[in-house]
């Protein structure tokens, strides 16, 4: 069946859409320059902060059908492919965006490796045998078909010292590229949250560098303290209904504001739920008004799961307030009738862009020093 391209999907590949660097419109030649492709796409936070850094996104790949359907959402101008990606052959991909090898700008993705995640890893044999795992692999063989200008790669910590991550590496600099990583802390990149990734840089053109911390830290306070109360505006995924017992209400209104904690309340009020939730020491805790939030996983809309309760207000936090700390910008866009679990975990699960656009930049610069 003949695909019919859309307005946005044209201007991409011919290299319509001019970005602004400082007060300079970038030229046609520099805009083509900056395309990217989004591996492991998610819900679009990768291709968000890739967005807002300056590139263009003309391609992605996800398997999970809701996280799809929010990508398009947020993200119509780019090429998609709601598969395993596996089944997706990248010079077909390059072929069909109208593009040679080498002309790509960057490759970025977050290859799932929930096995490395800190709570899996405590199951050591688990973690190793998962095979999300060796999804890396995948991330290397685009890399090596479409050898794009430079490459991101982002990922748990644990990651860091594997054998697969560390093969990859060696594999990229066999293929020219010149790498730099690290294990950073998003709060310190304009993201209201503490959450320590991984992040891997590689350029052929030059050695990339990290990007610099931001000047401030974006508290809770600053990132969700103006939004009206759930119910109050036309924001559906804001306004989502919570449910809870009367005991569960009771025991949330007992707890201190602004960073109390369920260790605060006297011992007759403790739920069955507190001795079940081990180390986990967060639970049932608020989240404090002038610091960063704690990171935001697939539970937090729900405050058994973790630090996820309003700092002022007897509730957990929103999925739209989970979002903005999690660095989408307000508008961005999340079906409603997808659920509260799937969201979360779409939440959950996606990289800030504050974080992506940051470390993007120090690409993009190296990228356009080569022009001309």
């Amino acid at each position: 069946m003949t695909r019919i391209f859309s307005i946005s999907e044209l201007s991409y590949k011919l290299g319509l859409v001019l970005f602004r660097k400082g007060h300079k419109i970038l030229s046609m030649k520099e805009s083509n320059l900056l395309t990217a492709f989004d591996l492991f796409s998610g819900c679009g936070g990768l291709s968000e902060g890739l967005r807002q850094s300056g590139f263009s996104v003309l391609a992605g790949v996800e398997l999970d059908k809701k996280a799809s359907e929010t990508y398009r959402l947020n993200h119509p101008g780019v090429r998609f492919y709601n598969c395993d990606i596996r089944e997706v052959d990248p010079r077909e991909v390059m072929t069909s965006l109208g593009l040679r090898k080498g002309e790509l700008g960057l490759i970025a993705g977050c290859p799932p490796c929930q096995g490395f995640s800190r709570l899996r890893t405590k199951n050591k044999s688990v973690s190793i045998d998962d095979d999300r795992n060796n999804l890396i692999e995948e991330f290397y063989r685009f890399v090596a078909a479409l050898s794009p200008k430079s490459v991101m790669l982002e990922n748990v910590p644990s990651l860091e010292s594997d054998g697969r991550f560390v093969d990859v590496v060696s594999r990229l600099k066999a293929l020219g590229y010149k790498c730099e990583y690290k294990v950073l802390d998003a709060s310190d990149y304009s993201v209201p949250q503490r959450r320590k990734r991984l992040i891997l840089l590689g350029a052929k053109s030059g050695k990339p560098s990290l990007a610099e911390k931001a000047v401030e830290k974006i508290t809770v306070r600053k990132a969700i303290a103006t939004l009206k109360n759930p119910g109050e505006g036309g924001d559906d995924l804001h306004n989502l209904p919570e449910k809870r017992s009367k005991e569960v209400r009771k025991i949330i209104s007992m707890i201190p504001l602004d960073g109390g904690s369920r260790f605060e309340l006297p011992k007759k009020h403790h739920l069955s739920c507190f001795k079940k939730s081990g180390g986990f020491r967060d639970v049932y805790g608020r989240m404090s008004w002038d610091k960063v939030s704690p990171t935001i996983t697939s539970g937090c809309h729900n405050p058994s799961k973790g630090r996820f309760l309003h700092p002022s207000k007897n509730r957990a936090i929103t999925l739209r307030e989970a979002a903005i700390l999690q660095g989408f910008p307000k508008s961005y866009r999340f079906d409603t009738s997808h659920g509260k679990e799937s969201i979360a975990l779409m939440i959950g699960n996606a990289l800030p862009p504050p974080f992506i656009k940051a470390h993007a930049a120090c690409l993009k610069e190296i990228i356009l020093n080569r022009v001309g």
